[in-house]
């Protein structure tokens, strides 16, 4: 077991050092007009493809870091850059860790690679759990995957929406129901290879932030995919089966969803990206108050002004801390007791929020046009308190994990 530690060793600054190279130089001038276009940046992505950051090994050697430290110290710098753009280009990562969480070592060295592609073709994947009626109530998961045991094939019909990546995916992950009577407990995920018949792209989102990252709804309709598509295969899905309806016999409540188990292992990396934007919102708050000047002196110099800075530097180093932690805990097995995973992404959201619309005040007018960056930070940081279970979902996480009262 790694020892838990705040200072980062040489090789992990040295990859903190490139990728925020990588965002000064790459991101962020490209990141205004991807705002206005509000269309997958296939050009950075690219770029990010070409010096190994959007590959499987460089996500692979961040996800595997010992420490635990290697996702959330990548997310931060990217997200850093600029929120939308930093979201397509490890968008990917959610579909990924789908498998890893859920699927076999044949399931994960087939398709993840196919999810990225290479630096000559780049591709990208799509992880589908949320519905119309069907956000943070997963219970309510309309789309139904239906064995056909004569072809040993699944054919799985319904909706999915919020979709980053969403119809223009290489690889969609789909969670679907398999067995209604168990909920949440009846849900599987399945892999959509790319090509297959009666999927496609509906309604592309037009939204408030997050603008360059591609969000849709899916539509299966009649898709069929092998019975080896399965994350984990049938033999461990209906042994998960079973032990549902015996624990809902016994009035338990206990056994994950394929969904839950992917939001488990992202919600740290979440947070990360929050404090990325927040820092990227202060540090721009913090070099205008030096140098604006009013009534002979600059704003800094003003309580009111600095006040806010000291608030906004010490919120983003508490949620750091919190990601730091809940990473560490997950790499190294240690459980979430006190849903420290679920602590972290509510902490960091409602500070990127609040970080990036203080940075907007200090800026004033300024901060309002889109001449500076901070409105488009703002826009995008509402983004998670929303995504990956809301903050009122954390917080219902938080609550009842300390009560040991069940989630459901």
């Amino acid at each position: 077991m790694a020892e838990f530690t705040m200072d980062l060793n040489d090789e992990q600054k040295e990859v903190r050092d490139w990728l925020h190279g990588f965002a000064a130089d790459v991101i962020r001038p490209a990141a205004a007009e991807w705002d206005e276009r509000e269309e997958t940046p296939w050009p950075v992505i690219q770029e990010a493809a070409k010096v190994g950051i959007y590959s499987l090994d460089f996500y692979a050697q961040q996800y595997f870091d010992p420490t635990g430290l290697g996702i959330p110290m990548a997310m931060e710098e990217l997200f850093w850059g600029d929120a939308g753009i930093a979201l397509s280009i490890v968008g990917t990562g959610l579909a990924a860790v789908g498998v890893l969480a859920n699927g076999t070592e044949e399931q994960i060295g087939t398709w993840i690679p196919q999810m990225y592609g290479d630096a000559g073709d780049v591709k990208v994947a799509a992880f589908c759990s949320s519905e119309p009626d069907a956000g943070s109530d997963v219970a309510s998961m309309r789309t139904r995957a239906v064995y056909d045991e004569a072809k040993d094939e699944w054919v799985i019909n319904g909706t999915k929406t919020w979709a980053t990546n969403g119809g223009i995916a290489n690889v969609h992950v789909v969670v679907a129901v398999v067995d209604p009577e168990l909920g949440s407990k009846g849900h599987a995920s399945f892999i959509i290879p790319p090509g297959t018949e009666g999927l496609s792209q509906g309604q592309k989102f037009k939204k408030h932030g997050i603008r360059a990252s591609h969000t849709a709804e899916v539509i299966l309709d009649n898709v069929r995919v092998p019975g080896s598509c399965l994350l984990g295969g049938k033999e461990k899905l209906d042994e998960r089966l079973a032990r549902a309806r015996e624990k809902a016999r016994q009035g338990g409540e206990r056994v994950k969803n394929a969904a839950m188990a992917t939001f488990e292992a992202s919600r740290p990396a979440v947070g990360a990206m929050a404090v990325g934007t927040a820092r990227a919102a202060y540090e721009v708050a913090l070099d205008y108050a030096k140098t604006r000047e009013q009534f002979g002196r600059p704003i800094i110099d003003n309580q009111g002004v600095a006040f806010q800075l000291a608030d906004m530097r010490t919120s983003i180093d508490a949620a750091r801390l919190l990601v730091w932690r809940a990473s560490w805990m997950a790499v190294n097995g240690k459980p979430f007791t006190a849903a420290e995973g679920s602590m972290s992404k509510l902490f960091a959201s409602e500070t990127a929020k609040k970080v990036t619309a203080q940075a907007i005040q200090i800026l004033g007018g300024n901060g309002y046009t889109r001449e500076y960056p901070v409105e488009r930070m703002h826009r995008d940081a509402a983004i998670y308190t929303i995504f990956e279970g809301t903050s009122e979902i954390q917080r219902l996480v938080i609550a009842r994990t300390l009560s040991g009262t069940p989630i459901r």
